[in-house]
């Protein structure tokens, strides 16, 4: 298993070797521990720079994926899940107005868009397929809480 972190911003501190940890936990307990994965976290200009070149969307969010099993380069390099970017200031906002550590949303964000590489889709899917995302997230999600928040960290 292969992950790449790259921290393109200097706001928020990244611990790149918790959020490797996180992210190996995430993909072993959905099926797929020998998977590779970039995880690049930016600050708000950039995610809006990239929402709008690939997604027409001109405005930041707080996690974009980029799938590397979809489309026309699909299955030649079947480890490769994808990317995830992450935006570092739109986490720390989202955290602070919950009133929660940065770092449980950077994980709840990590984990949102690493269930988008593995095919769950709230967006562009059903009803229902929206639900079974938001099932698996509350599910994984309390798995991380438990072993990388302290077990008493709320939802993100």
């Amino acid at each position: 298993m292969k992950i790449q972190i790259e921290n393109r911003q200097k706001r928020q501190k990244i611990r790149k070797l918790s959020l490797r940890k996180v992210a190996r936990r995430i993909l072993s307990v959905s099926g797929c521990p020998d998977a590779e994965l970039s995880v690049v976290i930016v600050d708000d200009e950039e995610i809006r720079s990239i929402n709008s070149d690939y997604l027409e969307r001109d405005r930041s969010t707080n996690v974009i994926s980029f799938a590397m099993q979809e489309g026309e380069g699909a299955g030649i390099h079947p480890g490769l899940l994808g990317d995830v970017v992450i935006s570092a200031d739109t986490a720390a906002r989202d955290a602070l107005e919950a009133g929660l550590p940065f770092e449980s949303e950077l994980y709840f964000l990590l984990l949102h868009g690493i269930l988008h590489l593995l095919g769950y889709d709230h967006e562009r899917g059903t009803a229902e397929e929206a639900r079974r995302m938001e099932a698996r997230e509350e599910e994984i999600f309390a798995i991380l809480r438990r072993e990388f928040l302290g077990g008493d960290t709320g939802g993100a």
